[in-house]
């Protein structure tokens, strides 16, 4: 379904019933990562997915996409479906527009699970990849996309899910330029809300992958303690979704039915 925000197309996906859930992908990403999550889901609750501004099939607003940019689009879903209550499930860059959305819109949220992500800002030296990436989808878009997301999984998982990282890339490479640049962009300029699961009033869930190249685990397992945030420690890399499947989906409905 597409709605207008602000002058552009925002696509999004609404199906079954019962309390909503609000699944917000991962940079690169879109609504179609989750496809094989919204059937386990759909069958107890309605379950929004929603394509961020300048990935899949909504629009880009400029070359800057804030993590509050992204959070105020997605009320705007919410709104028009008469939404006042949702549980968020963020992967990588969702889980920070998760938390940017719980920081602005407190009192929608029952419950947060920040898949393969941290409420943590980026450090100096991550600011300084986020320009070198931004630098390089300049300098060659599909090189860029080919590298970044075969890096996403656990080096001794790439031979095992190939098919799966060949998905993946075709999928990213739909990704416009300005959409990966306004991400970067943003990404790097986002505030550190461990505050936001430190003092949260509603449930929290961390899922990490042990071999994550892009978040390292030891520092979410810190993350986690200090914010007394549930933890769920998978042997996988950034995309546990793919690399511990049923893991994943057994982990995300406990989560749900449990709030």
């Amino acid at each position: 379904m597409i709605l207008d925000y602000k002058g552009i197309s925002v696509f999004y996906t609404d199906e079954g019933s019962g309390i909503p859930v609000v699944l917000l992908h991962g940079f690169l990403e879109n609504t179609s990562m989750w496809k094989k999550t919204i059937p386990h889901i759909s069958k107890n609750n309605r379950v929004i997915s929603i394509d961020l501004l300048g990935h899949g099939q909504t629009g880009c607003m400029g070359y800057l996409h804030t993590m509050e940019d992204k959070a105020d689009m997605v009320k705007t879903v919410l709104d028009h479906l008469k939404i006042n209550k949702a549980i968020l499930i963020g992967h990588s860059m969702g889980g920070y527009v998760a938390l940017a959305f719980a920081e602005l819109f407190p009192k929608i949220v029952l419950g947060i699970c920040l898949a393969n992500s941290t409420s943590q800002a980026d450090s100096n030296e991550r600011k300084l990849n986020r320009n070198r990436a931004i630098k390089a989808v300049k300098q060659n878009h599909k090189a860029f996309v080919s590298m970044a997301v075969t890096n996403l999984f656990a080096e001794s998982n790439r031979d095992k899910f190939k098919d799966d990282i060949e998905l993946v890339k075709q999928e990213a490479l739909k990704t416009p330029l300005q959409g990966i640049i306004a991400a970067l962009e943003g990404m790097k300029i986002r505030k550190n809300r461990e505050h936001i699961l430190k003092n949260a009033h509603f449930k929290k869930l961390l899922i990490i992958g042990l071999k994550d190249t892009v978040i390292q685990a030891d520092t979410l397992v810190i993350e986690a303690k200090s914010t007394n945030t549930d933890l769920i420690e998978l042997k996988g890399g950034h995309m546990s979704h793919i690399e511990n499947e049923s893991l994943f989906l057994r982990n995300i409905v406990h989560f749900i039915e449990n709030l």
